[in-house]
C-alpha cells in the first residue's frame, strides 16, 4: 500500500511549490527573452510604422495644400488673362475707330483739296475761256466794224465798239 499511497498522493492534487516555483521561474524567463527579443522590435516596427502614416499624412496634407495654392494661383491668373485680354480688345476697338476717325478726316480733307483745286481749275479755265473769247470778239467786232463802216475807225470808237459788243454777248448768255 506504500506504493499506491506514492501514487495516490502525487496524483491527488497535494502541494507541490517546486514545480510552481519552477514554473514562475521559466515564466519570467520567457517574458524576460519575449520582452527582449520579441517584444522591443515588434514596438520599434510599430513605432516606425506609425511615423511613417504620420509622415504620409503630413505629406499628403501638404501636397494638398500646394495644389490648393496653385489652383488659387491658376484661377488668378485667368482671372488676369480675361482682364488683360478685355483691356487688349478695348484698346484694338479704340484704336480702331481712332484710325477710322483719321480715315475719314484725311478722306474729307483730300476731298476738300480736289474741289478747291478743282474750282481754281474752273475759274482758270473760264478765265482762259473768257480771254480767247474777247480777243476774238474784238478781232471779228473790228472785222465787222471795217466792213460794215468801210472806213477807218479811231482807237477810242474802237474800244468802245469792243465794250458794246462784249456786253451783248454776255446779255445773249
Amino acid at each position: 500500500m506504500l506504493t499506491s499511497g506514492l501514487v495516490l498522493g502525487a496524483a491527488g492534487g497535494g502541494f507541490n511549490g517546486g514545480d510552481i516555483l519552477f514554473q514562475l521561474v521559466i515564466f519570467l524567463i520567457l517574458l524576460a527573452l519575449l520582452r527582449k527579443y520579441a517584444w522591443g522590435p515588434l514596438m520599434g516596427i510599430m513605432t516606425q510604422r506609425e511615423e511613417h502614416v504620420a509622415n504620409e499624412i503630413k505629406a499628403a496634407e501638404a501636397r494638398r495644400a500646394e495644389a490648393s495654392n496653385y489652383l488659387e494661383e491658376q484661377r488668378e491668373l485667368l482671372k488676369q488673362s480675361r482682364t488683360e485680354a478685355g483691356q487688349l480688345i478695348e484698346n484694338a476697338k479704340k484704336q480702331g475707330e481712332m484710325q477710322r476717325e483719321d480715315i475719314i478726316t484725311v478722306a474729307r480733307a483730300e476731298a476738300d483739296r480736289l474741289k478747291e483745286s478743282a474750282k481754281r481749275e474752273i475759274v482758270q479755265e473760264k478765265e482762259k475761256a473768257v480771254a480767247a473769247l474777247r480777243e476774238q470778239v474784238s478781232s471779228l467786232s473790228v472785222l465787222i466794224a471795217s466792213k460794215v463802216i468801210e472806213k477807218e475807225l479811231s482807237e477810242a470808237d474802237q474800244e468802245k465798239l469792243i465794250s458794246e459788243y462784249i456786253k451783248e454777248a454776255g446779255e445773249e448768255r
